[in-house]
């Protein structure tokens, strides 16, 4: 079944930028709407990670895609914390089993922090989308469900049960129904749209075994036994079915444009049945739809989802990448396309492009910073003298900002590619040294014995001066300044290569560096 309302990038981008695109489409089709409204939501049932930002990065460019045509609009995302607790995540106790099938907010934070288990997942979000500067209006399910603010279209969606039976059943192919011993006429006789949370144990376990067609329900709750009757308008306990809910809460918040993954994308998936369901029990036209495509992580090894302890948060990113790069990396790519976000050397290269998209700030490179910063020891003073020194010109802010990121990227990422000084003289490599070499090394330390405040281009110039010959060609040289600049960095940090060596002599702890190179 196609569906208008599902847009294909390609077929209307006409050369624009894909959410301009999106922006013109939505304009034409609603020439009388003043205002427009873009949505985003997950279920907070474990952490919110970085894929989930794509939902909202892609709402928010249609947004402010409408803004820069002098249109007004929203982006609202829901929290949709009122969905039922399915299974514990990695890294939540198992103890908390028992609370499956209860709402994410009626279960406590596992870790005694915050009211609940769902605001422990919503808060670092929320958190993240401060820090990238993202203007959202956040919707709580749980607030809107128990204020009675759906009580009129749950009702509806009562009254209309055996109409949207069939729609699902329109959906689900024979061999769907087969598979689930699904009976079409019995299955539309008992069918409900929501889910009630039994009163007695404070989960969906429950069967409606009566609806007096208004809003009175009798549920038999299958934990306890028990079975009563309630007035929906009264005790707020039901839930409507997500396929409902969705074009339900399309109505009620005017929703415009809302994106999703290709999980809801499919032929035949929620979005096609929902949308369905807008038009013919809602009597509304559901929102333009525009697939996103997964987003991937380099250097972390393992697909990262929500529902595994080791997901990647955006706050996780927030770690490593500029706001500003990361909302640029997102928005570079239509929906459709997938890219990768990285924890490796890779990064080095999405720095490098962005800065080349801002060449008139004189950023610091990234991977320079990365080096610079751990010869520094991430002393900011320090680091500041050193690309001073060097005749460097950088934008101290971007100085500022990055050398975290970079402390953060090497530390905590990639500690093998870290720096350290030996605690130890390097006996091995130093027994592989002839007499000649070993007298190079002698005069090094002897320069550095007597030049305590030596600058670092006076250290420069003596790393370069020591292998010198006058009997050498300028190639020749060449290779004995390579292989002097070798032994010192194995005797020093035990790698064939390193830094800069004159900065490195500079910023590294004096005393160490002597005790190392004192053979």
């Amino acid at each position: 079944m196609l569906n208008p309302q599902k847009f294909n990038l390609s077929e209307i981008k006409d050369g624009k930028p894909w959410a301009s695109a999106v922006a013109d489409q939505i304009i034409a089709s609603n020439k009388n709407d003043d205002f427009y409204t873009v949505a985003a939501g997950i279920s907070p049932s474990g952490v919110v990670h970085f894929g989930n930002f794509r939902d909202v990065i892609t709402a928010h460019m249609v947004r402010e895609a409408f803004k820069e045509k002098e249109h007004k609009a929203r982006l609202i995302f829901s929290w949709d914390n009122f969905d039922r607790f399915r299974k514990v995540p990695v890294g939540v106790p198992e103890s908390f089993s028992e609370h499956i099938g209860k709402p994410l907010t009626k279960i406590p934070d596992p870790f005694g922090k915050v009211s609940s288990y769902a605001e422990h997942f919503q808060k670092p979000f929320m958190d993240a989308m401060e820090k990238l500067g993202i203007e959202i209006e956040y919707r709580n399910q749980t607030e809107l469900y128990e204020s009675g603010a759906y009580d009129d279209m749950i009702k509806h969606a009562l009254l209309e049960r055996t109409k949207i039976a069939n729609i699902l059943l329109s959906f689900m192919t024979d061999k769907a129904k087969g598979e689930k011993n699904i009976d079409p006429i019995e299955y539309a006789n008992n069918f409900y749209p929501i889910s009630i949370y039994s009163r007695f144990s404070g989960k969906d376990s429950t069967k409606i075994v009566n609806y007096d067609g208004d809003m009175g329900i009798t549920y038999f709750c299958a934990e306890t036994g028990k079975e009563e009757t309630v007035d929906l308008r009264v005790d707020h306990i039901a839930k409507l079915n997500w396929k409902v809910d969705w074009p339900m809460r399309w109505q009620y918040e005017k929703v415009n444009f809302e994106p999703a993954g290709h999980d809801h994308a499919s032929p035949g998936g929620s979005y096609d049945v929902s949308s369905q369901i807008s038009k013919e029990i809602f009597n509304n036209t559901p929102p333009v739809f525009v697939e996103y495509k997964f987003v991937g992580i380099r250097g972390l090894g393992a697909k990262m989802s929500g529902s595994k302890g080791n997901a990647v948060s955006p706050l996780d990113l927030l770690d490593i990448y500029e706001p500003s790069l990361l909302k640029w990396l997102y928005a570079r790519k239509d929906p459709n396309q997938s890219f990768e976000l990285a924890f490796d050397s890779e990064i080095y290269r999405q720095y490098d492009e962005y800065d080349a998209t801002h060449p008139e700030t004189k950023t610091i490179p990234f991977r320079q910073l990365v080096g610079f910063g751990q010869i520094v020891q991430w002393q900011e003073d320090k680091l500041f003298q050193v690309i001073s020194e060097l005749g460097l010109d950088f934008n101290k802010e971007s100085i500022s900002q990055r050398l975290p990121l970079a402390k953060n990227w090497l530390v905590k990422y990639n500690p093998d590619e870290l720096i350290i000084l030996n605690k130890e003289v390097n006996t091995e490599y130093l027994n592989s040294l002839n007499e000649e070499q070993k007298a190079l090394v002698k005069k090094l330390h002897a320069e550095l014995t007597t030049k305590p405040d030596a600058s670092i281009s006076d250290l420069e110039f003596l790393a370069y001066q020591i292998p010198k010959d006058p009997n050498l060609s300028e190639a020749e040289l060449k290779i004995a300044q390579r292989a002097f600049f070798k032994d010192i960095y194995n005797l020093l940090i035990s790698k064939d290569t390193g830094p800069r060596l004159g900065t490195f002599l500079w910023a590294a702890d004096r005393a160490s560096v002597l005790k190392l190179l004192d053979i």
